[in-house]
């Protein structure tokens, strides 16, 4: 990701999650905190990460 644009894009994505309460996007390291009150599965966020346009590592 390389700009808030790109950022927008993941962290509405990420929140359209069932559970998700927080998104944080770290754009210098591409890193992003999601938070939830529940354990999340990992092919729904890798799902919605996809969705935006970009891959989990």
């Amino acid at each position: 990701m390389t700009c808030g644009h790109c950022a927008a894009s993941v962290t509405e994505e990420l929140t359209a999650i069932g559970g998700v309460s927080g998104v944080e996007v770290d754009l210098a390291t591409g890193a992003v905190t999601v938070t939830s009150a529940a354990q999340l599965d990992r092919g729904a966020v890798a799902a919605a990460v996809t969705e935006a346009g970009y891959q989990l590592t």
